[in-house]
């Protein structure tokens, strides 16, 4: 495991919930973990949305300033640029959607490529728009690739249909997910879904995702 595990991706790709969950895996081992809401396209702190839950758990939480309002303002807290630098801390980050929001991260590539530690995951839902085919979710991650400054270290097939997915929309997925990742060379790090989902879907890597409350599976 990476000290710091980043998630890009297409909007409404669910950055937010597979951010929340690791974070939560991770505290669960026993490490000391940090969550941070990078989305200054959307500064509502999607992933916030669940900070009383990170909180109890024991889960730093470093937000916009401006989350929850009507602000949308390219600035980042001053704690997110400290927790790059410190190397006590497992650090989850929740970048905002596509290019222009993979743009703050990039305030942030100096210290990741000094430190070496990151892993940078590609989160792909193939039932959205501009990323229904593997070949249009390479257009969406190369352009990403270029705003943050960083290559993508690994894929993570998060398709599904919101409270309309079934294990077959997951499992159909895995053919343009493995070709996704034949076309960039890039691992299947694992395929996420709902735990709830009966019966579970037969699929690589299996992630199983608790959703939160106040966070659509989309998120």
């Amino acid at each position: 495991m990476k000290r710091v595990t980043l998630f890009c991706g297409h909007y409404g790709s669910g950055k937010s919930n597979l951010a929340i969950n690791l974070a939560l895996r991770l505290r669960a081992k026993g490490l000391p973990t940090a969550l941070a809401d990078m989305d200054i396209v959307n500064p509502y702190f999607r992933s916030a949305d669940a900070e009383r839950e990170l909180t109890a758990a024991g889960i730093e939480v470093v937000r916009l300033p401006f989350a929850n309002s009507n602000v949308d303002l390219p600035a980042l807290p001053s704690a997110l640029y400290g927790l790059m630098q410190r190397r006590d801390v497992h650090a989850v980050l929740d970048v905002g959607g596509d290019d222009r929001g993979a743009l703050a991260l990039g305030r942030f590539t100096p210290y990741l490529r000094e430190e070496n530690d990151y892993e940078m995951l590609y989160v792909v839902n193939f039932r959205r728009p501009l990323t229904m085919s593997a070949e249009e979710a390479l257009e969406v991650l190369r352009e990403i690739e270029v705003a943050a400054g960083l290559p993508f270290t690994g894929i993570v097939n998060n398709t599904n249909l919101g409270r309309e997915t079934t294990a077959e929309t997951v499992e159909a997925s895995t053919a343009q997910a493995e070709r996704l990742c034949a076309l960039t060379g890039l691992p299947l790090v694992f395929t996420a879904f709902d735990a709830g989902l009966a019966p579970a879907p037969a699929v690589p890597s299996p992630f199983p995702l608790t959703l939160q409350k106040n966070i659509p599976f989309t998120e």
